[in-house]
């Protein structure tokens, strides 16, 4: 039998964890860029401001690279699932294959036929089928996420299956794909999709200004940016307490190490209520060598009343604890980047109230614009530690309170494992680079504003001219003739 914690299990685990944070680098951008670069052609088709078309063609360089190093990383995760994890993929086959199957076909291979017809399409089919293929590329993508989501959320929460012969067996596929887990995991990933992609967006905006570089045509993509996002990152803050809730009833022991909240009751007999701003647990992980603490917080995040009960991990044996450090600091960034991110589309909106968000405005505040390219890279970290307390707070469960980590991952000794991760290492590495050396052409070049709106007599004709576009028949009048 295989003993848990040895250092083959260390690097798998390891290893998956080096493969999705890389993976969850680009597929995030993926979705939230496609839906506003839809959200752009709508503006430009309604309005017939050229500057909106101008912005969308750019922005799509950037969706252009950011995908493709999504697809490539996405096929090394798959991969890694059979080696890393051999005995868990074949146990969850039944589910997760079929699962994975439903996004390849219903999602995948959706959005990347769609995606053939957003990028080469231009002038060569009409603009409402252009519009149309644009919509899906970002419905497709969404719907790609909402599998991939119902997947790694009834890890947390394995609804409808039970567990026969080694084999899951599924009983009711209605609560397994709408796990409780999934109901409130996928509105939270997606709305973080939607912040990074605008603040992604505002900051390469914010950074074209701050170098007086184009600065009327990003100025007009900063100020929805701010706008959109002064409204979504409430709405995450609201989903991110609602999913903490839900986790607190369907995962305590994931909640308590959230919150390093170990005593379930105080010495007295009482709720320990108190919520612990910064904590250091102990090295037997059942309590804090130091904590700061503020009475009765904790109770209202996770029960909303002042002296609620919630499940520390002392009700629990110390087998099946998740360790402390990893969610409860990657949990307490990701909160306070959510947090001040909140404040920059503040800041911004006020600028607006003010009448200072002009170009003239933001150069004489270089500070703001600053923080907004900051923030571009923000939400990267706060998917990073977000993804890092959903996963390191299951542990050490593969499937939560079914199959435990070290049944999951495959038997291969510590040099196959080395070998893998090195691997993995310089493929991902070389997949971020190549990544950002397009980026940073993209954005030295800047947007072009020379070439033909779509739909202009010069570029009809050239399509036509290069076998594209819709040819106009013409006809000839037939001649009678006669027979000399």
């Amino acid at each position: 039998m295989l003993m848990e914690n040895t250092l083959p299990i260390l690097l798998s685990r390891l290893d998956f964890a080096w493969i999705t944070s890389m993976h969850i680098l680009w597929t995030p951008l993926t979705i939230g860029v496609s839906w506003i670069l839809f959200g752009l052609e709508v503006a430009w088709l309604r309005s017939g401001d050229e500057r909106w078309y101008r912005l969308e063609g750019f922005f799509e360089k950037i969706f252009i690279v950011n995908f493709g190093a999504g697809v490539a990383t996405g096929v090394t995760m798959e991969m890694a699932f059979g080696i890393l994890y051999g005995p868990f993929s074949q146990a969850a086959g039944p589910f997760f294959g079929n699962i994975l199957g439903f996004e390849t076909i219903t999602a995948f291979m959706y959005e990347a036929g769609f995606i053939g017809l957003m990028v080469f399409g231009w002038n060569k089919i009409g603009k409402g089928m252009h519009l149309f293929s644009t919509f899906n590329v970002a419905f497709a993508s969404s719907l790609s996420a909402y599998w991939i989501l119902v997947a790694n959320s009834w890890m947390q929460t394995p609804n409808g299956v039970v567990l026969k012969d080694g084999i899951f067996q599924v009983t009711n596929w209605w609560h397994a794909i709408f796990n409780d887990n999934a109901i409130w995991g996928f509105p939270h990933m997606w709305v973080a999709t939607m912040i990074l992609g605008f603040f992604v967006l505002a900051a390469v905006s914010a950074w074209y200004i701050l170098k007086n570089r184009h600065a009327d045509l990003f100025i007009k993509m900063l100020k929805p940016a701010v706008l959109a996002l002064l409204i979504v990152t409430p709405i995450q803050i609201w989903l991110g307490d609602s999913l903490g809730v839900d986790v607190a009833h369907s995962e305590p022991t994931s909640l308590a190490a959230m919150e390093g909240h170990y005593h379930t009751y105080l010495p007295d007999g009482k709720p320990n209520t108190g919520w612990h701003l910064i904590a250091f647990p102990n090295a037997k992980n059942d309590g804090n060598v130091f904590a700061i603490t503020i009475p009765h917080v904790l109770s209202l995040l996770e029960t909303h009343t002042w002296d609620g009960t919630v499940t520390g991990m002392d009700s629990f044996p110390a087998k099946d604890r998740p360790d402390v450090w990893v969610p409860f600091y990657a949990f307490r960034i990701m909160v306070a980047i959510g947090f001040f991110l909140f404040f920059m589309a503040l800041w911004g909106t006020l600028l607006m109230m003010r009448g200072k968000f002009t170009v003239q405005g933001l150069r004489q505040r270089p500070w703001f614009l600053r923080l907004m390219v900051l923030s571009g890279f923000l939400p990267y970290l706060a998917i990073w530690t977000g993804w890092w307390t959903r996963e390191v707070g299951r542990q050490p469960w593969v499937v939560y309170n079914i199959m435990r980590t070290y049944e999951g991952v495959s038997h291969m000794g510590v040099g196959q494992e080395i070998a893998w991760f090195a691997g993995y290492i310089v493929f991902e590495l070389s997949v971020w680079a190549g990544a950002w050396y397009f980026f940073s052409k993209v954005i030295r070049k800047g947007p072009d504003l020379d070439s033909p709106l779509p739909g202009t007599t010069s570029d009809a004709d050239n399509a036509v001219e290069a076998g594209g576009g819709m040819a106009r028949p013409s006809f000839a009048k037939p001649a009678l003739h006669s027979e000399p």
